[in-house]
């Protein structure tokens, strides 16, 4: 871990954050009048997938998906069943 003044921080600023990212450091921390006051640290990033579609040719919709509609929406809201 590494420590910086903000002073030194404004002025080394990209430096810095490359470090993080080139995994050269995994935080480093900035104080203001001697006091620790924020960290630098790299985001856990999950890597950007392909989603739409996703699942595609798993399953099939029927073509009378729409028959239970009225049982459902009374299930629901607490109706009587036929």
């Amino acid at each position: 871990m590494q420590a910086v003044n903000m002073l030194q921080a404004k002025s080394t600023l990209s430096r810095l954050v490359d470090a993080i990212e080139q995994g050269r450091e995994r935080e480093i921390v900035i104080a203001r009048n001697g006091r620790p006051a924020a960290r630098l640290v790299p985001i856990d990033a999950a890597p950007a997938g392909k989603r739409i579609g996703v699942a595609k040719g798993v399953f099939e919709v029927p073509d009378s998906i729409d028959t239970h509609n009225d049982e459902v929406a009374r299930l629901f809201v607490g109706g009587v069943q036929p």
